[in-house]
């Protein structure tokens, strides 16, 4: 019962923050102007949660595994990316966009392979997954290459990098988790 509990912790956190993700990106797509120290707070404070719940379903036991398997080292890492944002906002704020772009390029790659992996299973959405993880993939690398002229567009594709994080978060957490409750745990 416990575990269930869990699982179904786990996955309430991801779909929550994925919107929590999606959110942030529309509002620095709509304001792209918004300081870059204010951006390094929010990105600390959603890396740091996120990294929370990434651990949290790393440890839960959901029916396939395929959501949260790359969760412990993603979750440390994006939590201790989190802190540093937040703790060393000034020192950070120059390398915020390799940062995030880097994290979303990395759980772009992650999410492929659980997408190849779900698709295996014999998950009928597995192309979702796919589709947003490549989409999400691209985003970070653009962030990482950097060839935006200024400012404003860059703060702009850090918003649509947050976006297409978000959704592909929310795709991972109702495609690929699978909460199954046995006999003993429905009468308990």
């Amino acid at each position: 019962m416990r575990n269930l509990k869990t699982i179904k912790a786990a996955k309430l956190g991801y779909v929550v923050t994925s919107l929590v993700l999606c959110g942030t990106g529309v509002l620095l797509v709509a304001w792209p102007e918004l300081s870059a120290k204010v951006l390094c707070r929010m990105a600390g404070t959603l890396l740091l949660v996120c990294g929370i719940i990434k651990l949290i379903g790393y440890f839960s036991r959901d029916l396939y595994r395929l959501a949260f398997q790359f969760d412990l080292a993603f979750g440390l890492l994006s939590a201790v990316m989190g802190l540093l944002l937040l703790f060393d906002t000034g020192g950070v704020i120059w390398a915020l966009h390799l940062i995030i772009g880097v994290i979303a390029l990395a759980d772009g790659l992650f999410k492929l392979q659980t997408a190849i992996d779900a698709k295996r299973f014999g998950l009928g959405r597995w192309w979702m997954i796919a589709a947003t993880a490549l989409i999400s993939a691209v985003f970070g690398l653009l962030l990482v290459v950097d060839p935006f002229a200024g400012a404003i567009a860059l703060m702009t594709m850090t918003g649509l990098t947050f976006l297409a994080e978000g959704v592909l978060n929310l795709c991972v957490a109702l495609c690929a988790v699978k909460i199954i409750q046995n006999k003993k745990e429905e009468n308990g």
